[in-house]
C-alpha cells in the first residue's frame, strides 16, 4: 500500500510495495480535509468551493491559483486524499523508457509521468489526479497495471525536459511542415537562382540600362497604385457600421486561458511585465501565464525569480538549439500549456484588465473556423519624441483601420506579434509557429487562411512601448520587411496551389500585401527622384514621359497622398492621442528610414536569414507599470 506523506507535507518518495491498482479516494471530500488538518482557513476554503462549483474547475486549482496554502502542504494533502504518495522525480527521475513509451510531448500536455515500474505496476506521478481515471484505459494499454502518484507540475515539467530536451527544441524547431517553412532559406537550391537574378539584372542594367529604368519605373507606379487602393478600400471597410454584437452571454464553463511570453534579454522590464499581467481579471485559477526564456538568458530567468511569481505564472525554459527565435520559443512552450485558447504578449505590453473576458466572449460566439483574435496595438509612449508620435501614427493606421479593413474585406489578415490569441486546436492543425521565419505573425495569418481559418479584429487595446530611436527602429523594421519577405516566398513556391487554396481575390490581396509593400521600401527612390525636375535637374525619365503619361503619374501621387492622409487623420481620431494632427505631415521623413530598412533586410535574407535582431525594451516604458 501506499503510504501517505508525513504531516509537515514535505514531498516524499513512493515507499514499496505498491498495489495493482490505485486505491480509490476517501469518502471525505478533499477540502474537508485540508480544513481539518489546519492547512487551510474555513473562509478561504469556502470561497474557493465556491468558484470551483461556479466554473466546473478543480478546488485544487483554485487554492493554488490564490495562494491559499503552500503548493507542497496542498501535494501532500491530496496524496493523503487519493491514498497514495508525493514522488519527487529531482531524487529519483523516472524511467527514460517509460517517458519515451508515452511520449514527452504527451507527458506536459496530460500531465502525467510514467515514473519507474515498482511492484509489478507502472506508476504514473501526476498533478492532475481528478482526471487519472480518464486516461486509466490508455495507460493500462500502453503499461499494463498502473497506479497513481502525485507530483507538481513544475516537477513533472523539469523531469521530462531534463530526460527529453533536445528532442523537444528540435521538434519546435520543425514543428510546421517543411514545405510551409521557411527553413530551406540559405541553402544552395534557393541562394543560387537568387545569385542568377541579380546578375541578370545587372546584366540588363549595363547592356540595356534605359529598358531596365523604364521597366523599373513603371513597376514602381503599378504597385503604388495597387497599394493605395487596398488601403483606401481597406479604409472604407473599416469605417462600416459592424452587425451589433449580442449581449455578453454566461458562459457555464469558461476555458482555461494560456498565455505566452516569450523574454530575452528582459531582465529590467521583466518586474514590469509581471505586474502588468497582475491586472488581468480573468480567474486565476483559468489563467496559466507561461513566461519562456532562454537557457543562457540568466539575467532575466534571475528577474524573474526576485520578481516574486504568482502560483498561476510559471518559467520555462529553452534549451539551446540550432536558432534562437521568438516563435522556436513560442513552439517550446505550447506543449507545456494547459489551455484550449492560446494567447501570447510581448514583455512590455499592457492589455487592458478586461481583455482575456472579451476574447473569451468573441470565441464562444464564433464558429470554429474563427481560428485567431487580433486585438489592437497601441503605445503608451507617444510623445516620446518625433519618431515615436509617427510610429503611433501608423500603428494606429494599421490596426484600427487596415486589418479591421481587410478582415471585412475577406482577405488574409497578416498577425501582429502580440495580443493574439487562438483556439489551439486549429493552431495545432496548420503546425503552429514557422520557428524559422522572423515575422513569425504574418505568416501564421497566411497559412491559417490557407487552411481554412479565419482571422478577426477585436476591439481590446494592448500598450506597448514605441521603438523610438532611430537605429533600433531601422534594425527592428529590417526584421519585420526580412519576414515579409520571407513570406512571400515560401508562400510563391507553389503558386498555383496558393491561387487553389486562397482563391483569385485573396490571392491578388496577398500579392499586394506582401509583394506591393516590399516593392514600394525597396523602391522608393525612384518615386524620390521626380522631385529633380521641380529643382531645375534632369530626369531621364519625366523628361521623356508624355504630357497625358506625366498628368497620370502625378495623378497616382495625388491620390496616394490623399488616401494617406485621410486614413491617418481618422486613425489618430479612432485611437484618441491628444498631439496636434500636423504631425502626419512628417510622415514623408518617417517612412525613408523603411527602405533603409529594406536593403538591410534585403542582404540580411542571403547571409543570415534566421538572424533575429532583437528589440531591446523598457527604455520609454512608464516605470509604474
Amino acid at each position: 500500500m501506499y503510504h501517505p506523506p508525513p504531516s509537515s507535507g514535505q514531498a516524499v518518495v513512493a515507499t514499496l510495495p505498491v498495489p495493482a491498482v490505485a486505491a480509490p479516494p476517501k469518502a471525505e471530500t478533499l477540502g474537508v480535509v485540508l480544513l481539518r488538518d489546519g492547512l487551510v482557513q474555513g473562509d478561504a476554503l469556502v470561497s474557493a468551493l465556491a468558484q470551483q462549483r461556479r466554473r466546473r474547475g478543480r478546488v485544487t486549482d483554485v487554492l493554488l491559483s490564490h495562494a491559499a496554502l503552500p503548493p507542497d502542504q496542498l501535494y501532500a494533502a491530496m496524496a493523503a486524499h487519493w491514498e497514495t504518495s508525493v514522488v519527487d522525480p529531482a531524487q529519483l527521475p523516472p524511467d527514460p523508457r517509460l517517458v519515451d513509451h508515452l511520449g514527452a510531448v504527451d507527458c506536459l500536455r496530460s500531465s502525467m509521468l510514467p515514473w519507474r515500474n515498482v511492484g509489478g505496476a507502472t506508476v504514473i506521478a501526476t498533478a492532475e489526479p481528478e482526471d487519472f481515471a480518464m486516461h486509466r484505459a490508455r495507460l493500462t494499454a500502453l503499461f499494463g497495471p498502473v497506479v497513481m502518484a502525485i507530483t507538481s507540475r513544475t516537477a513533472l515539467q523539469q523531469a521530462v525536459l531534463a530526460l527529453r530536451g533536445p528532442q523537444l527544441v528540435r521538434a519546435a524547431e520543425s514543428r510546421v511542415p517543411a514545405s510551409e517553412s521557411c527553413r530551406s532559406f540559405g541553402s544552395a537550391p534557393l541562394l543560387l537562382p537568387t545569385l542568377a537574378t541579380v546578375a541578370l539584372v545587372a546584366a540588363l542594367s549595363l547592356a540595356w540600362p534605359m529598358a531596365l529604368l523604364w521597366l523599373v519605373t513603371g513597376w514602381t507606379f503599378v504597385t503604388l497604385l495597387a497599394l493605395t487602393l487596398l488601403k483606401a478600400g481597406a479604409g472604407l471597410a473599416a469605417g462600416l457600421r459592424p452587425p451589433p454584437e449580442p449581449p455578453a452571454t454566461l458562459i457555464a464553463r469558461q476555458p482555461i486561458v494560456s498565455v505566452i511570453v516569450a523574454l530575452f534579454g528582459e531582465s529590467d522590464i521583466a518586474p514590469r511585465l509581471v505586474r502588468r499581467l497582475d491586472k488581468l481579471d480573468y480567474p486565476r485559477e483559468l489563467l496559466d501565464v507561461v513566461l519562456v526564456t532562454e537557457a543562457e538568458d540568466h539575467q532575466t530567468q534571475a528577474a524573474l525569480a526576485g520578481a516574486e511569481l504568482p502560483p498561476w505564472m510559471r518559467i520555462v525554459v529553452v534549451p539551446e538549439g540550432q536558432i534562437k527565435t521568438k516563435p522556436r520559443a513560442l513552439n517550446f512552450a505550447l506543449d507545456h500549456c494547459r489551455g484550449a485558447i492560446i494567447g501570447v504578449y510581448d514583455a512590455e505590453d499592457a492589455p487592458e484588465p478586461d481583455q482575456i473576458h472579451r476574447i473569451v466572449q468573441q470565441f464562444y460566439r464564433r464558429g470554429p473556423d474563427v481560428a485567431c483574435l487580433q486585438g489592437v496595438l497601441d503605445f503608451y509612449n507617444p510623445t516620446t519624441n518625433w519618431l515615436s508620435r509617427c510610429f503611433t501614427i501608423e500603428y494606429a493606421t494599421w490596426f484600427r483601420l487596415i486589418l479591421p479593413g481587410l478582415e471585412r474585406l475577406g482577405l488574409p489578415v497578416p498577425l501582429g506579434g502580440t495580443t493574439l490569441f487562438f483556439r489551439r486546436a486549429a493552431l495545432e492543425a496548420v503546425g503552429g509557429w514557422d520557428a524559422h521565419n522572423v515575422t513569425e505573425d504574418a505568416d501564421l495569418g497566411m497559412r491559417l487562411y490557407r487552411h481554412g481559418y479565419r482571422t478577426e479584429l477585436i476591439s481590446t487595446v494592448t500598450g506597448e512601448e514605441a521603438n523610438c530611436r532611430a537605429l533600433p527602429w531601422v534594425r527592428q523594421r529590417s526584421r519585420w520587411l526580412k519576414g515579409y519577405m520571407m513570406t512571400w516566398a515560401t508562400h510563391m513556391r507553389a503558386p498555383r496551389l496558393l491561387w487553389q487554396q486562397l482563391g483569385p481575390w485573396k490571392f491578388v490581396g496577398f500579392q499586394v500585401l506582401f509583394l506591393c509593400t516590399l516593392s514600394q521600401f525597396v523602391l522608393l527612390p525612384v518615386l524620390w527622384s521626380f522631385w529633380l525636375p521641380f529643382l531645375g535637374l534632369p530626369h531621364p525619365i519625366a523628361d521623356a514621359l508624355p504630357m497625358a503619361v506625366t498628368w497620370a503619374l502625378i495623378g497616382v501621387l495625388a491620390l496616394t497622398e490623399a488616401v494617406n492622409l485621410t486614413l491617418h487623420l481618422r486613425a489618430l481620431h479612432l485611437s484618441g492621442h491628444r498631439f496636434s494632427r500636423g504631425w502626419v505631415l512628417m510622415m514623408h521623413l518617417y517612412f525613408p528610414l523603411g527602405a533603409l530598412a529594406s536593403y538591410k533586410a534585403a542582404w540580411e535574407l542571403l547571409r543570415k536569414p534566421f538572424f533575429w535582431d532583437k528589440t531591446a525594451h523598457g527604455h520609454f516604458d512608464p516605470r509604474e507599470g
